[in-house]
């Protein structure tokens, strides 16, 4: 077969071939703490990680598998971050899944089909590609939730995310239907050369346009496509929680360009319109009821639907007035912001799962109280990750958040101005309940004196973990470098 490019998808053959090579040694590994498996499937992320960032310094732009697959510096860049944050995701989980019988093969083994899922989703260059991907990261995802199939309360959860996560999969399917129809191609690039020789049939386009954005929505649980998020990140073992809400959330941004800006940017005066809706009732909705949660993971899940609603701002102030010279400013101040939301995200996640002990999940904010007498260290720790999130300097998510903002104002457009004024309200809602996590861990009583203990490795990638998050808020420019990079070479295509 022509234009095959085998080269192109080597990350995606190491990682299908280790994974099933993973599930077979785990067969035969007697261990409970299962070192075998967990330290090859470490050493097979770090190495895809490894392939990705030498394909993103190569910074060429390469077709394969008929042209559905597309190698080029985001698909890379986005690879190479998701195949850390799982990396750093495991080390987390390790301590808590081997306490609640759940260090099991499985969870090594579907780890990497969910990365390969990943990868697949951010490389693709047709639609059906896109599905393919998405149905492997989300199938793997279902089944992690309901790892501990002993537990009420996960079941539940993995049951409402099936259910939800198979009704957006399909809104996004019949989205891709109708675009087909409009324009006859599957390929991103066909799509996007019909839509602007313009299309007699623009109705059809635009319903197209309205489920794509729709299952976009839940895949990143934007308001109102956010129902399933509080519950399945309360449901599910703290594990699964930090594997859905890690490394996922660059695949559905990934998507999110491949399929609006890289095929439908035709469009973008509708779909800009769609994403500002979903952006304002995010920010909305997620700042408003965190408020009132006194459990930490559901209260980290209204913060995810908030945090996503911002960046959505970045994503829509891409095209202003059929003009797209700010476009890259834009995409790139999206990605930087979700990048930096990703690192935190993992780090507050981690927390939670080593507070927790057996018997005992610490997902009240109560659960904090006083650690900052327990262990000052690990009290920092976790107040860096909550000014980061409530956009507080010298952190990362400040300069997040101030690189969104900016490319809303550099629009000069009055729609936009009030944009960026209504997300710094909404922003210091939100600073309310970020500031309470930490007055908890300073100045309340704790219920438990004992000091916090945690494997050396935990211990190890939770500080770097901390100090990224305050290094990239004090020098941004080398983060904001490859983000610009990935997005201009990309846009160049």
């Amino acid at each position: 077969m022509n234009n095959m490019n085998w080269l192109a998808v080597y990350p995606e053959i190491i990682l299908l071939g280790m994974a099933c090579l993973v599930a077979l040694v785990d067969l035969f590994v007697a261990d409970p703490r299962r070192t075998p498996t967990y330290w090859l499937t470490q050493l097979t992320l770090a190495v895809v990680a490894g392939v990705h960032f030498c394909y993103f310094n190569g910074a060429e732009t390469q077709f394969a598998m008929q042209n559905m697959v597309i190698s080029d510096p985001m698909g890379h860049l986005l690879a190479a971050f998701a195949a850390i944050a799982t990396i750093v995701t495991l080390v987390y989980a390790r301590p808590y899944a081997e306490s609640r019988d759940m260090l099991k093969g499985e969870l090594f083994t579907l780890s990497l089909f969910a990365m390969l899922g990943i990868s697949i989703m951010v490389s693709a260059n047709n639609f059906l590609v896109i599905y393919l991907g998405l149905e492997l990261m989300s199938l793997s995802l279902y089944a992690l939730v309901a790892l501990r199939r002993d537990h009420a309360v996960s079941t539940e959860a993995a049951m409402k995310y099936f259910v939800l996560g198979a009704l957006a999969s399909g809104f996004l399917l019949y989205g891709m239907s109708m675009m087909y129809g409009a324009t006859g191609s599957l390929e991103i690039p066909r799509v996007f050369d019909v839509i602007s020789q313009g299309i007699p049939n623009k109705a059809v386009l635009i319903f197209g346009v309205v489920f794509i954005v729709a299952g976009l929505g839940f895949k990143l649980g934007a308001a109102p496509f956010h129902m399933w998020v509080p519950d399945v990140y309360q449901g599910a073992p703290t594990a699964a929680t930090l594997l859905i809400g890690g490394a996922p959330k660059l695949a559905a941004f990934g998507i999110t360009l491949r399929l609006l800006v890289d095929g439908m940017s035709g469009l973008a005066v509708d779909w800009q319109q769609m994403l500002i809706v979903l952006a304002v009732m995010s920010l909305l909705v997620g700042n408003l009821v965190a408020i009132a949660q006194t459990n930490l993971k559901r209260m980290l899940a209204y913060s995810t639907i908030a945090q996503m609603g911002f960046m959505l701002l970045g994503l829509a102030s891409g095209v202003v007035n059929d003009n797209n010279l700010s476009s890259a400013n834009a995409y790139s101040s999206a990605m930087f912001y979700l990048v930096t939301y990703v690192l935190t995200t993992l780090g507050s996640f981690g927390m939670i799962l080593l507070l927790s002990r057996q018997g005992h999940e610490s997902e009240q904010i109560s659960d904090l109280a006083g650690l900052a007498r327990r262990s000052p260290w690990y009290a920092l720790v976790m107040s860096i990750f909550m000014f980061s999130l409530a956009g507080i300097p010298p952190t990362a998510g400040f300069y997040g958040k101030l690189a969104v903002l900016q490319a809303l104002v550099s629009t000069n457009t009055q729609l936009y101005l009030l944009l960026a004024i209504a997300a710094v309200l909404l922003s210091l809602i939100g600073a309310f309940y970020y500031l309470r996590v930490v007055k908890v861990m300073w100045f309340d009583e704790p219920a438990d004196r004992s000091a916090l203990s945690a494997p050396n490795d935990v211990r190890i990638v939770m500080s770097i973990n901390g100090a990224a998050v305050l290094v990239f808020g004090l020098m941004p420019d080398s983060l904001m470098a490859l983000c610009a990079t990935a997005i201009v070479k990309t846009l160049a295509t």
